[in-house]
This record gives C-alpha cells, structure tokens and sequence, in this order.
C-alpha cells in the first residue's frame, strides 16, 4: 500500500540528499575523516546507491562541473578547422552559463573547514589539463602554432576555473559568474584570438 505523500517541499532525489550529507560531513569531521559509508548512512541510502550517482567521494564535488566540461569538450571538438576566438569562448562559456551555488561552490568557500586544499588543488588541475587540451587541439586544428595553441588552452582553462573558484570564495550567488568569466578573458589579450 502506498503512503500519501506529504505536502510542502518536494523529496530531493538520492543524488541531492547523497550531495548534501556528504557536504555536512566534510563540513563536521572533514573530508579525509569522511567515508563513503558515512555518507551513505547519512543520506539514508545504500552503498549501490551511491555508486548510482557517484564514481568515488570527490565525484560529489566535481560531477556538476564534470558534465558541464564534457559538453564543452565535444563542442570544442566539433568545430574543428573553424575554431576561432568567439566560437571557442562561446564553447567554454556554457561550462559557466547558469551554474548554480552546489557542493564544488561550498567546498571551494569552505576548503579549509572541509580540509580540501590538497583535494581541491589536485581534481582543480585535472579539469584544467582536460580543458587545456581541448582548446589547444581546437586553436592547433583552426592553424594557430603548438606552443600558442598550448598556451592559449592553458590560458583559457585557467580563466574557466578562476572564474568559477573566485565566485564560489565571493559567496556563489552574490555575484556574477559570467561578469567574472568575461573579465578572465580580458586578460589573455596577447594571445591569438584575443
């Protein structure tokens, strides 16, 4: 027989409540002290479950972002000799567009409360080698040189992932993401495609 359901707020789905518990116990006992098994039993979900949503701890942090650069990766990939300056900023500008306060914004305002400097530090570079990669494969295929394309991927993944960790430190909300996506590509003006 099934209950009625309440009324009020809906029910948050397995991954916002797994997202959530995770977020209060990084926040209580840090991340390093914090287990699957605890998030899990915090969530009031099994084991399975979190592995439905998420590859591993770090993933509750990073699999909003995740997505967001993996549909960048295939929009870069897709132009390929007709990259030129808008067209790969209008890619990356969809990794920013509309990105939401979430657990990566509450942890990057919190990393030293969390104990996530070195988790944050090290997954922070993994996602920019991924968008540096793709930008410079994008700038190498439209003609730009390689050590420009290189450091032209650099350069535009670092303005991405600044970009989000100043807006996150700044209270994620109370500023705009994309004002600040914007004055983090005015400074690449040496570069092709500036």
């Amino acid at each position: 027989m099934d209950s009625p359901s309440r009324a009020g707020r809906p029910r948050a789905s397995s991954r916002e409540t797994l997202a959530e518990a995770a977020c209060e116990l990084f926040l209580e006992q840090g991340y390093d002290a914090t287990s699957v098994a605890d998030i899990t039993q915090r969530a009031g979900v099994s084991r399975s479950s979190f592995f439905n949503y998420f590859s591993s701890k770090s993933d509750v942090l990073w699999s909003g972002l995740d997505a967001r650069i993996d549909d960048a990766l295939v929009a870069l990939a897709a132009l390929g000799t007709d990259a030129t300056g808008p067209t790969v900023r209008e890619a990356l500008r969809h990794v920013i567009k509309d990105f939401a306060p979430d657990p990566l914004a509450l942890a990057i305002r919190n990393e030293a409360a969390m104990g996530l400097e070195a988790e944050l530090q090290r997954d922070r570079g993994v996602r920019h080698g991924r968008l540096a990669s793709a930008v410079a494969s994008a700038a190498r295929a439209s003609g730009v040189e390689e050590i420009p394309a290189d450091i032209l991927g650099a350069a535009c993944a670092a303005a991405v992932l600044s970009s989000i960790r100043v807006w996150a430190e700044q209270g994620a909300g109370q500023a705009s993401l994309e004002a600040q996506f914007d004055a983090a590509l005015r400074c690449i003006h040496d570069l092709p495609w500036a």
